[in-house]
């Protein structure tokens, strides 16, 4: 339903430069995304980066305090940082509000053995190097799931690919998601299909990638896209605030992620860096109250996702049959059915 009394959508500054001459050009219907969440929503939220329970209490706490509205909270760490009691009192937190738990699967480049990461080339990044890293994050799956957990966050297309056959083979829960992150996030329409072909369930875009490009993407796939609206430092630091109803009109379904820049890493966790991760989990809910305040001012603060929705919807994926060398697209036929766990 809209409110009567919502200010009518305008873009930044628009009344003001239309006074100069200086108005933009008209927004090109061809543009704007054709998709849309199950629920009908265009966008929702996520914070990132909460590292363990105390991080967790921070964001419900600050979230409540700010009325920021969550429909997801991701970790970055990974499932192998976190104890069985840390995971389950996360899982438990979330379910309480709602809010779907990700969490990264294992071992990965940056924190192996090998040395390219910290080639100038960057090497392979943070793909899971041999059997024994794949057998990790398989493992850190099964784990999570049989805890709980219902969306996985993976740095690897082989780790995707391996987590979408055990999802089909009732190994991972049929309404398990799985999330790409942004450190090999596609930046092309084709590479973007990949992913989704793959299994992805929400496909994390880089920060940097123009308005353009993002209407690009939305005319191969459907599949929703993460992008942070203010991007940490190691993936850029960019600060879009002002452009975040342009991105959610072209990129919709989009998760609409508050990071920090200006903020050490973390990653990997540990009680070390407590007192950074705490007040960055509480800047970044700040950070969130930001944006949906601009979006508010600016009329477009519509069509955000009933809270508790999770589930992406139909999509594409490569055919699961190993007696052929052909690969189809085929359409995902597990009940997609969004609803409140």
């Amino acid at each position: 339903m809209t409110d009567a009394s919502a200010p009518a959508p305008r873009r930044p500054g628009e009344q003001a430069l239309a006074t100069l001459g200086l108005a933009a050009p008209a927004d090109h219907p061809a543009d704007a995304s054709a998709h849309a969440f199950p629920d009908g929503g265009r966008w929702r939220t996520e914070i990132p980066s909460v590292e363990g329970p105390e991080c967790l209490a921070e964001v419900l706490k600050e979230s409540s305090r700010l009325d920021v509205p969550v429909h997801r909270i991701s970790q970055g760490s990974g499932v192998w940082m976190l104890s069985d009691a840390d995971i389950t009192e996360m899982t438990d937190a979330c379910a309480a509000r709602d809010i779907e738990l990700c969490l990264f699967t294992g071992p990965r480049g940056t924190w192996d053995t090998g040395a390219s990461t910290r080639t100038d080339s960057g090497g392979a990044g943070l793909r899971a190097r041999g059997h024994s890293a794949l057998a990790g994050c398989v493992e850190d799956a099964v784990r999570a799931t049989e805890l709980g957990v219902k969306c996985l966050l993976v740095a690897d297309e082989g780790v995707l690919w391996t987590l979408h056959r055990l999802r089909a083979q009732g190994v991972l829960p049929a309404d398990i998601t799985f999330k790409v992150s942004a450190l090999i996030g596609p930046v092309n329409p084709a590479s973007y299909s990949v992913f989704e072909r793959l299994g992805a369930d929400s496909v994390n875009i880089p920060s940097d990638l123009t308005l353009a490009q993002l209407t690009e993407i939305r005319r191969t796939s459907r599949a929703p896209m993460d992008l942070y609206i203010e991007a940490p430092d190691d993936l850029g630091g960019y600060v879009r605030m002002y452009e975040a109803a342009e991105l959610i009109r072209r990129g919709s379904p989009l998760y609409i992620k508050f990071g920090l820049s200006k903020s050490p890493g973390i990653y990997p966790y540990g009680a070390q860096m407590r007192e950074t991760a705490l007040s960055s989990a509480r800047e970044r809910v700040r950070r969130g109250r930001l944006v949906l305040d601009l979006l508010i001012r600016h009329g477009a603060d519509g069509g955000m996702s009933p809270l508790g929705s999770r589930l992406p919807g139909p999509l594409s994926r490569f055919s699961l049959t190993d007696d052929t060398d052909d690969i189809t697209d085929t359409t995902d036929t597990t009940d997609t059915t969004d609803t409140k766990d």
